[in-house]
């Protein structure tokens, strides 16, 4: 007796897209490509898989994502540490350091897709998510920090989305890091009795990520600490202006949060994060800033870079709530007939009708009228083109609207076949 299969489910935290939410998502990133062309953004496109060293090196060693989150292995025929990759930053910086891409001019580039992080599933946090991340290379100035906060604002205005809020917080220069992580560690040791576990961990080794806490026991010793904003020089300070100038330009508004700092060890001068109270604990939509020593730290020649990352499910997310559709439906066109004859008909039809540029089904197989209107609505198809014998003896289509078209558009008409595409090509 032939022992039965048992059903393979997708992994913990990875989730299957189905058709009708891929729709969404197709139509997301196809916004997504115009609003980056419009500022000059190319894609690039590089491996999932990367050596373990370009994580530990460009994020951070005591970081959460290479302490706790990444997914790591042993290559089993060259004994090579890779890591899939959690982020996009220090995979695109190694490209461009790889094929000197910055020798001519400065960049600026996106990519889109998967990065994978061992989380604890939750809302809008999964193990295989996606990111839309967005890299200007070369540029040192507040003009492009503020350019890409901007950029950002105009895609929630393309989407629909109020609910999103700017904060905002300068990381300064490496002596500055510096002088406030001594004066940060004296503060800290003197409250270890408030401090947890993971506090007192960090303390010595990622003090900034203690001030990151959400332990509600620290909020108060995390609030009176000191600031790193307060030991920022005359230069940070000016480029933090700077930002802050072009944002009162654009009519952005934003909040000083000083204890912003960022997962990830390579941040200097600007962060920022957009954040939204609709996601629960996972609020932050947008985040990034500048990394002017990420590409030397990599192995290139110095030089200024700053780029920030949208998770694509959490935007998604709020998409759907806002009731802001994304997606088109599946076709404009639902070609329904009766009989072999029209059936073929419909077929020549529809080809033609694609010719012009419209998004056509024609039903597959045989059933009653009832039913192909039926598919024909659940469709979102703008029309129903019906062939039936009385079509085929007149050489016309009966046209049904099956959304409103405005008050002078009939429900039903009749159309020559000769004609039938130049007049839906103008009508739907």
């Amino acid at each position: 007796m032939t022992q039965s299969f048992q059903k393979v489910r997708a992994l913990t935290g990875m989730k299957d897209v189905l058709p009708d939410t891929s729709a969404q998502w197709e139509a997301l990133e196809d916004i997504v490509r115009d609003w980056l062309s419009a500022y000059g953004y190319r894609n690039m496109r590089t491996p999932v898989l990367e050596q373990t060293r370009l994580f530990t090196r460009g994020i951070g060693e005591v970081t959460d994502i290479v302490e706790k989150e990444m997914y790591t292995f042993t290559d089993a025929l060259n004994n090579e540490q890779l890591t899939l990759r959690p982020e996009f930053t220090a995979g695109m910086v190694r490209a461009t350091i790889e094929h000197n891409i910055l020798y001519d001019r400065p960049q600026r580039v996106y990519a889109m897709g998967p990065v994978f992080r061992h989380e604890k599933p939750q809302r809008g946090r999964y193990r295989q998510f996606h990111q839309i991340d967005v890299e200007a290379l070369g540029f040192a100035g507040p003009d492009v920090d503020a350019e890409l906060i901007v950029m950002q604002a105009r895609l929630w205005k393309m989407l629909g989305l109020n609910d999103i809020r700017l904060e905002m917080n300068s990381l300064g220069h490496a002596d500055e890091r510096a002088a406030h992580r001594a004066a940060l560690i004296e503060y800290l040791e003197q409250h270890k009795d408030v401090m947890d576990a993971e506090a007192q961990r960090r303390m010595y080794s990622n003090p900034l990520r203690v001030l990151d806490t959400k332990n509600p026991a620290m909020q108060e010793m995390a609030n009176n600490a000191p600031r790193l904003f307060d030991f920022l020089g005359t230069e940070s300070l000016a480029h933090f202006d700077g930002v802050c100038m072009r944002l009162a330009d654009a009519g952005i508004e934003y909040r000083l949060n000083t204890r912003l700092v960022r997962g990830l060890d390579y941040y200097n001068l600007t962060v920022f994060e957009w954040v939204t109270d609709r996601l629960g604990a996972q609020g932050t939509v947008c985040g990034g800033g500048r990394y002017d020593g990420l590409i030397e730290l990599l192995g290139g020649k110095p030089a200024p870079a700053v780029g920030f990352a949208i998770g694509v499910e959490r935007l998604l997310d709020l998409c759907s709530q806002s009731g802001e559709q994304v997606s088109p439906p599946e076709c404009q066109v639902y070609m329904i007939h009766q009989a072999p004859e029209a059936q073929r008909l419909a077929a020549q039809l529809a080809e033609s009708l694609r010719d012009a540029g419209l998004r056509v089904i024609v039903h597959a197989g045989s059933a009653g009228f009832k039913s192909q209107f039926k598919r024909a609505d659940a469709s979102g198809a703008t029309v129903a083109v019906i062939l039936g014998a009385d079509e085929l003896a007149s050489q016309t289509a009966s046209v049904k609207w099956l959304r409103e078209q405005g008050e002078e558009q009939p429900q039903q008409e009749t159309i020559a076949l000769d004609r039938l595409v130049t007049e839906l090509k103008l009508k739907v």
